[in-house]
């Protein structure tokens, strides 16, 4: 593993066998297909999307929940497809999740320091007096009076109950934490204190994030690197600012126009897409983005793009447009890129 990552992931598949009834057999859906990733301490990597992308397969996947149908995923060094049984319990305490729902994910029947005592006390050797006082620690540093440990989830609000969940996961003191639709949940008014309290922590703790959201007005307040997924593969990876002031796919593009925005240069660049997102049981041929795509030509219907750098940098699409430059509003190649392509 490269110095420095916590997490790689290297071509990464979940396929699911399906039944289609009594007649029809069974089917394989494929969730993920061919996904790469890095993550660095201190720095969050967001991961946007429609619904089905595959976007919560892939937090399955980082969390050792489920292992992958194909690929490679190194967590802090240690290879977590093939490692041992003691091995994999190791690196479960290294990669923690908050979930969308902060009561669905808070069982109702135990007080906050039950909920938060637990981790601790199956996976470490600590004294009680040691697992009280890491409790107290902890809700010390998500905003939580001490006095809230003796009450249950349903005494809280939205907000409090998501600060008792983030606390919950950073418990056994992890590397990394994912986080999926964290704050889709909350009001408005409650979201930035949430993901102001998870900047404060990444910057203490040095946590990597994997923040896997729809909301881009989110993702662009919280994220470092940005990888947009469509069915189950990423169609551009990118920096926060090249994904957002110079996207280069049109789903992105697509994405970004059903954002309510002011500016006058996200407007110009809004893509009409049509239809659903396909189905992952039978995906379309080709590029899967074609049959929503107004820039589709042939090729698009026939051939898979694959991820590759525009301009020789380190913004990646996965779009034979983008390649061709058939798409309007196209960021200028530099001259070593120019050349590479007229040669």
């Amino acid at each position: 593993m490269t110095g420095g990552l916590v997490l790689e992931a290297t071509g990464l598949e979940r396929r699911y066998a399906i039944g289609r009834g009594m007649f029809r057999g069974s089917a394989t859906l494929q969730a993920l297909r061919g996904v790469s990733f890095a993550m660095r301490p201190a720095r969050t990597l967001a991961i946007v999307g429609e619904s089905g992308c595959g976007k919560s397969t892939l937090a399955r996947l980082v969390t050792l929940i489920e292992p992958p149908s194909a690929g490679r995923l190194a967590i802090d060094g240690i290879d977590a497809v093939n490692a041992s049984g003691g091995e994999r319990r190791k690196l479960r305490r290294k990669v923690q999740i908050v979930f969308q729902d902060p009561y669905g994910s808070l069982n109702p029947r135990k007080k906050i320091a039950t909920i938060l005592e637990e981790p601790v006390r199956i996976n470490t050797s600590m004294t009680r007096a040691e697992r009280q006082q890491a409790v107290k620690d902890i809700m010390a540093h998500v905003g939580l009076r001490p006095e809230f440990a003796a009450r249950y989830p349903h005494m809280f609000s939205g907000g409090q109950r998501q600060r008792i969940a983030i606390a919950r996961a950073l418990m056994l003191r992890p590397k990394i934490v994912v986080l999926d639709e964290p704050v889709s949940a909350l009001d408005v008014s409650i979201q930035a204190q949430v993901l102001n309290l998870l900047i404060d922590l990444q910057e203490e703790f040095k946590l990597a994030y994997l923040f896997i959201s729809h909301d881009l007005s989110v993702v662009r307040h919280i994220a470092d690197g940005v990888a947009v997924m469509y069915l189950g593969g990423f169609v551009e990876q990118g920096s926060r600012d090249q994904v957002f002031e110079a996207p280069l796919h049109p789903y992105t593009r697509a994405l970004q126009a059903s954002s309510p925005s002011t500016d006058p240069a996200h407007r110009s660049r809004r893509v009409p897409v049509t239809g659903e997102l396909p189905s992952p049981i039978d995906p379309p041929s080709g590029c899967t983005f074609h049959p929503r795509c107004p820039f589709a030509n042939e090729r698009c219907r026939r051939e898979v793009p694959r991820l590759q750098p525009y301009d020789g940098g380190g913004h990646l699409h996965a779009c034979h447009a983008v390649e061709e430059r058939r798409l309007p509003d196209l960021p200028r190649p530099s001259r070593r890129a120019a050349a590479g392509l007229a040669g």
